[in-house]
């Protein structure tokens, strides 16, 4: 049992360092290209598009509306097509809230006459013991907190992105993927999320904020970035000692 306990450990290490492993001695190695769904999207064409056939007047004329002519629609709209999202982030939020309470109480009860009964039981007493004033409660108890957030937020970021499925709604998944790889550290973008093809500028752009269930990611991987981070025993550690 001590054995296998100690053989699952160091699978675990073995395979949460391997993205370390990648770049020691070199720079982080990109990801494959064809791995991608991006790549899938592209070798399956999906469901074709209902074209209508022109007629007489179109097909003699020397503008078509069809996507390759000049006045044609370019925006993506079929599975493996690509367009543009533009991520301009600048948001700032600040909340700020005090809170102060107090109350206080008092509370006594004596029984001075009572048939006679605490004067009798007064003289067995102790000097100074009388039921004159059986019980005196006194409470006091105040609470004050304060709070505050501040938060600033500014990225401006443009990624093609692929079509990578069209629902049948009509709604389009979108899925891109950027890496750039400076010396030793390796920065990576990655959007995702569900648009309209209305929504779809003429430029075959769409910004960040009409993206349904948007998923935006922007980090690295690297050198610089594994001494930012805890070592693997550490984060263990925190997350299971108590104290």
């Amino acid at each position: 049992m001590r054995y296998s306990f100690i053989g699952a450990l160091a699978t675990v290490v073995a395979i949460s360092g391997c993205a370390r492993f990648d770049h020691i001695g070199k720079p982080p190695s990109f990801t494959p290209a064809n791995e991608t769904r991006e790549h899938s999207a592209m070798l399956s064409p999906g469901l074709p598009l209902r074209v209508e056939a022109p007629t007489p007047t179109e097909a003699a004329s020397l503008w078509s509306g069809a996507r390759q002519s000049l006045l044609g629609d370019r925006r993506a709209i079929q599975q493996g097509d690509i367009l543009t999202v533009v991520i301009e982030i600048d948001e700032e939020a600040e909340i700020s809230n005090a809170t102060d309470r107090s109350r206080s109480g008092s509370e006594s009860l004596g029984i001075p006459e009572l048939f006679g009964l605490p004067q009798r039981i007064d003289r067995n007493l102790p000097d100074g013991a009388s039921l004159a004033d059986s019980v005196s409660i006194n409470s006091n108890s105040s609470s004050s907190g304060d709070g505050s957030v501040k938060r600033n937020e500014k990225l401006t970021l443009r990624v093609a992105a692929t079509i990578v499925d069209v629902l049948p709604n009509g709604v389009l998944a979108i899925s891109g993927s950027q890496e750039l790889r400076v010396n030793f550290e390796m920065r990576e973008l990655l959007v995702s999320g569900y648009v309209r093809p209305e929504d779809i500028s003429r430029q075959n752009e769409i910004t960040y904020d009409k993206i349904a269930t948007a998923r935006v990611s922007y980090g690295g991987r690297g050198q610089i970035t594994d001494v930012q981070q805890p070592r693997l025993g550490q984060q263990v550690l925190d997350a299971v000692l108590p104290y």
